[in-house]
């Protein structure tokens, strides 16, 4: 029985991660970190309200099997670049620097299709810097999902992305062979593989482009 660590979990493939480990039977124990009470209730759940900018605040109780980092904002909601960065690298590094000190196996990470680190794309820079600094990392496992287009109801409304979702999805039969993986995707799907891959525990660090998530999570 293990216990799972998880930030982002109110977003659109955190929230559906967190039902999915709050009904496993593999975890005794789910822990979230979050800014403001969700109002939860779970008798497995034990919810950390913490300051992000104050890790020192929150740094031993990064402390179990499993670290899921769902976390992710756009550029637009954050408000500026730098912003965005805290969230998108920021964030992610330092709970995995925690996660390293207090012996955690494994961390997974929602990225982005096409994130690298020289990439000309601010924002897929950004996914790709932290995704190369986790590559440094000695967790047992990391495993990097990267999935297309994003489909399901946010919190939030996000125009360009439920227009590109209606685009994409009228013209998705060409999405086919090595353009597969361009497909948008389900955000339930995403944190289905996501746990999948949590059970796996493969050893290294691995990189899951959008049609393996596909894959994974039906």
């Amino acid at each position: 029985m293990k216990t799972a660590l998880i930030i982002g979990s109110t977003g659109l493939i955190g929230s559906e991660l967190l039902q999915i480990l709050l009904e496993s039977s593999e975890y005794a124990q789910v822990v979230t970190f979050v800014k403001r009470d969700t109002g939860i209730q779970n008798p497995k759940l034990t919810q950390h309200v913490i300051d992000f900018d104050k890790p020192e605040s929150y740094k031993d109780l990064v402390v179990g099997d499993d670290f899921f980092c769902t976390i992710g904002t756009t550029i637009k909601k954050a408000g500026s670049q730098k912003a965005f960065q805290k969230v998108d690298f920021e964030y992610p590094k330092q709970f995995a620097l925690f996660a390293q000190e207090n012996k955690v196996k494994n961390y997974l990470l929602i990225s982005s299709l096409d994130a690298n680190a020289t990439s000309s794309n601010f924002y897929l820079k950004t996914k790709g810097e932290i995704q190369d600094f986790l590559k440094t990392c000695n967790f047992e496992s990391v495993s990097i999902l990267q999935p297309s287009l994003l489909l399901g109801d946010r919190n939030e409304f996000r125009f360009a992305e439920k227009a590109g979702a209606f685009v994409m999805k009228m013209f998705s039969f060409i999405f086919q062979g090595n353009l597969k993986k361009y497909q948008p995707i389900e955000g339930v799907k995403v944190a289905k593989a996501m746990y999948k891959l949590a059970q796996k525990n493969t050893e290294g660090f691995h990189i899951y482009e959008s049609d393996v998530i596909q894959e994974l999570g039906n």
